[in-house]
Parts: structure tokens; sequence; C-alpha cells
């Protein structure tokens, strides 16, 4: 059998002839050769004279701050080395510290700071759910202000069927960023919010009129679903700001310091300026059940409601409100809240709340099944809103519930 012989020489060295299967072989073969090493080139490790394979490190070259599915589309099998505190709502994303490869030391990365939330929306006791809740954490960046990051919330209630509501969930946010990137500065908040809700309202009446929705039981009204709209209050979050737009009977109120300043006026037909602006305009209200445009609508202002202009307009009310250190929260709410809720008493249990003193542990576990909500890294925004549901349905609100709680604290 011929034997097999293998070696390591230099270029100068002659190859060694084969040997036999002897002792003093056997001791060649075991002898520890020595190594050259070149400046610069980190020598292998050895254990007990054996080379270690080098071991494969993640190596995290750079990270996206506005990217929120960054986690998602990332694939590592230490699941620890990232970890995502809001998936899918907020780009809230906590890294936690990464060795490099290349010096061994701790990656640090800063979290992006966005404010706290929570929000609840539930059908109570209507038949159809035709409330609807946008949240959109830094959608949009102010160049004039050092690039400050802006914070979206609103709440939309809708009439006569869900689609106005839900057509403003998915577009409104988009036109304010358009506006407010074409026309920055403070001095043009009012007239943004203004030309945002107007190109709104355009796209809704022009919508109805093309689509033809089979699915929809608003059909039932008339062919163009002209007898459909949505309330509608935003609010712009900024970092000593917060900008508020309302177009209805839904409402925003800040909580400072343990009580309640609102940030908007609900716009009813028997408020004194909404009432002679419609009689002006050809209108009438009539009480039935309330004040209502023709004796129809409840509130003066909304998205929609084709039929019912120029007396329904669309025109909402803007309030801008310097941030103090005193803040503890902002709420905002359809009026299946305010129609029983006070809002001294909303502040109440959303401060409780953000304090840690409210009973929250029995409050997610006793909500209705048709309740929605949405994931928070501040637990206690969550129970807040949760809480504010709960108490309105316990108060017989007949109407649908949404709530949104920003914890506005600086410190929190």
């Amino acid at each position: 059998m011929a034997e097999v012989c293998s070696g390591v020489v230099t270029e100068t060295e002659a190859s060694p002839p084969c040997e036999s299967s002897s002792r003093a072989s056997r001791r060649r073969r075991m002898e520890l050769r020595k190594l050259k090493f070149i400046a610069g080139v980190t020598p292998p490790e050895t254990e007990n004279g054996i080379i270690k394979r080098p071991k494969l490190e993640l190596c995290s070259t750079s990270v996206s701050r506005f990217c929120d599915n960054a986690v998602d589309n990332s694939s590592t099998d230490d699941e620890d080395q990232v970890r995502l505190v809001t998936k899918g709502s907020p780009p809230t994303i906590i890294l936690a510290p990464i060795l490099s490869p290349l010096n061994n030391s701790t990656l640090l990365v800063q979290s992006v700071a966005s404010p706290k939330f929570g929000f609840a929306s539930v059908c109570g006791r209507r038949r159809d759910m035709e409330d609807a809740v946008a949240i959109h954490p830094s959608f949009c960046q102010m160049k004039q202000e050092n690039s400050a990051e802006l914070h979206y919330f609103a709440v939309y209630d809708g009439h006569g069927c869900s689609h106005v509501a839900t057509k403003c969930e998915e577009r409104l946010h988009e036109l304010v960023k358009e506006e407010l990137e074409n026309n920055e500065g403070n001095d043009e908040w009012e007239l943004a919010m203004d030309r945002s809700f107007n190109r709104m309202d355009k796209e809704v009446i022009a919508w109805n009129k093309s689509m033809i929705r089979a699915t929809c039981r608003c059909e039932l009204h008339t062919p163009e679903c002209d007898a459909v709209g949505s309330t509608a209050v935003v609010a712009v979050v900024t970092a000593d700001k917060i900008i508020v737009a309302n177009c209805g009977d839904s409402r925003a109120v800040l909580c400072r310091n343990g009580k309640a300043i609102p940030l908007s006026n609900d716009q009813k037909p028997d408020r004194p300026d909404e009432l002679n602006r419609i009689q002006e305009a050809g209108g009438r209200v009539i009480y039935w059940d309330g004040p209502r445009v023709s004796g129809v609508l409840a509130m003066s202002r909304a998205i929609g409601d084709n039929y019912l202009k120029p007396y329904v307009i669309c025109e909402p009310e803007v309030t801008i409100t310097d941030r103090t250190a005193e803040d503890d929260c902002l709420i905002l709410a359809s009026d299946g809240l305010w129609d029983v809720v006070s809002n001294d008493t909303a502040c109440g249990v959303a401060g409780m709340c953000l304090k840690g003193k409210a009973p929250v542990s029995t409050a997610a576990a006793s909500m209705p099944e048709n309740v929605a909500g949405g994931e928070n890294p501040d637990q206690s925004c969550s129970d807040a809103s949760m809480l504010l549901t709960k108490l309105a349905l316990a108060r017989r609100s007949s109407d649908n519930v949404s709530v949104v709680v920003v914890d506005l604290r600086r410190n929190s």
C-alpha cells in the first residue's frame, strides 16, 4: 500500500522523503512548527497549539431612525440584540448594546423620541362603527425649526356611514404634510390646515360620485352618497406647540397641572356665531332631538355632507397653544365621550392613570370584545383611554366612543 505524506516546506527546502510509520516519523509529525508573523496582522488564536476557527459576528453598519420595519426586516439568531418597543406604531426603536467586531466596544444607539400615547375605540350601542383614529408619530419635519419632528393625532366621527371617516384616516395626514412642507412657519398653520381640510372635502365628494360600493349600506340613501360625512379633530404636536384643527363636535382637551383646558370649541348649530352664519347662508336650524341643520345634522361643520352645503362647511377652527412644563396630557375624543363625560372628569381620570393611581388592572380585562386599541410602551396612556371609554359606556353613551390620550410630560 502506498503511503501518502504531507507537510509544509519553504521554497529553499527540499521535499523530505516519505518515512515509514516509525517512532521517529510520528515524533516528526507531532513537532510544533514555528510560525512567522507579519507586523500589523493579528495572530490567530490558539488552544493547545491548535489554531481556532474565528467566530462569525453580526456587524451592524448603519441604523435607520425612521424605518418602522427595521427590526421586522432584519434576520438575526440573537433576538435579544434588537428589541422593538412599539411594533408598527411610533418609530420608537430601542437597540440593546451590540458588540462591534472591529474594536470589541459597545455600539450605543439613541432611541427616537416621540410622544407616548394610547387609544381605544369601541362601537358601543350603535349598530355600526363609524369612528376612525389616525396616529402618525414623526409624520413630518419642519426645516425652519432645525428639522423638528411633528406628530399627528386625529379622531374622525363619521355619520351616515363610515367611508368618509375611513377616507380621512387614510388621507388627511398626507394632505396636512403636503401643505406644511409647501408653507412652512407658524404663521401658516391656519392656512395650511384650512387648505388641507378643503382638499379632503373635495376628494371625498369626488370619490363619492365616482365610486360604487356594493357592500356599503350608505348607497341606500342616495346614489351618490351625498348624505355621508365626518367630523375631524386633528392635533399636531411639536416640541413646543400644540396645533389643533377642529371641524365638527369632536373635541381636544389639554390637561395642564390637573386642570382641563379646551383646545377646540364644538361647532353646534345653536352656537350663536354658527347659527348666524347658517341663517345668513339661507339655511335653518330646526330643533329635532336637539338643534340640527335643516332638521338633519347635529353639527354645523363637517367633511362631506354635500347635500347640506353651503350651510355645513368644512373650514376648521385652528388654535395654537404653547407647551409648558406643567402639561400632563392631551385628550382627543369623539362626542360619544363628551356627551356624557365632562372635560374636568376626563382630565381627572387620565391624570390618575398617568400617575399610576387608577385601578387599571381591571380596566383592560373588563373592556367589551369589540374594542380596538394600540400597543404602546407607556401602558398608562392605554389604560387612560380604556378607562375613559369604559366610563362613557357606563354612563349610557349611545354613540361610538373613540379616545386618544397623548402623554405630554417632559420627563415621563
